[in-house]
């Protein structure tokens, strides 16, 4: 950002349509439209997937122990962040607070990238989510049908892995099965491996 240039401000974002998306990284608001049919299919896909981890521990739908939240907003200092899905674990935070915007960072974040949001997602956000202590970072292309896992060790976001969606005749039974069949299936394809990302 150019220093002589005014940094937006939560008034700024406040003054932005209700029909966009709006999050201020590193003193620039950044307003986005809301998401087009593939990016919600992926986040609705996701959500139901994801449901069972959001649980109470011990009952029988599920493993438990998180919550999932679909679009969460998020304050860290001066950034305004709007992630599509964010868990915490119930360890870390036993209890969903009555608030309007979380400034605990969570411990998972999904980010359903579109042609719209993908610079914005890998180049300016993932930082801060690194800066912040998000443990785990799922980067969701539902064009390309991939699914990229990040994890943080340290201040660095080390890929995991990269998979391509499954043919939706096969079987599977990974988390975002109905993420990738209803994006249209396609070759699966699974690398994994620790590449540092800075």
């Amino acid at each position: 950002m150019d220093p002589a240039r005014r940094r937006a401000t939560y008034d700024d974002l406040m003054k932005v349509p209700d029909h966009m998306v709006a999050e201020i990284v590193d003193g620039e608001l950044y307003a986005s439209p809301r998401p087009a049919a593939p990016h919600a299919l992926a986040c609705s896909a996701l959500g139901q997937d994801l449901g069972p981890f959001s649980r109470r521990r011990g009952t029988p739908a599920g493993p438990g122990g998180w919550w999932i939240l679909f679009e969460p907003e998020l304050h860290f200092d001066d950034d305004v962040l709007v992630p599509d899905l964010a868990g915490w674990r119930h360890d870390r935070m036993p209890t969903v607070p009555d608030v309007a915007y979380f400034e605990l960072a969570p411990d998972w974040l999904c980010e359903v990238v579109s042609p719209n949001t993908g610079r914005l997602d890998r180049v300016h956000k993932m930082p801060v989510y690194a800066r912040e202590g998000v443990g785990h970072l799922w980067l969701v292309d539902p064009i390309t049908r991939t699914l990229e896992v990040y994890r943080l060790d340290g201040r660095r976001w080390w890929w995991r892995a990269h998979t391509a969606a499954a043919k939706p005749s096969a079987p599977n039974r990974s988390p975002t099965s109905r993420l990738t069949s209803a994006a249209g299936g396609g070759n699966r394809d699974s690398c994994s491996g620790r590449t540092p990302l800075s």
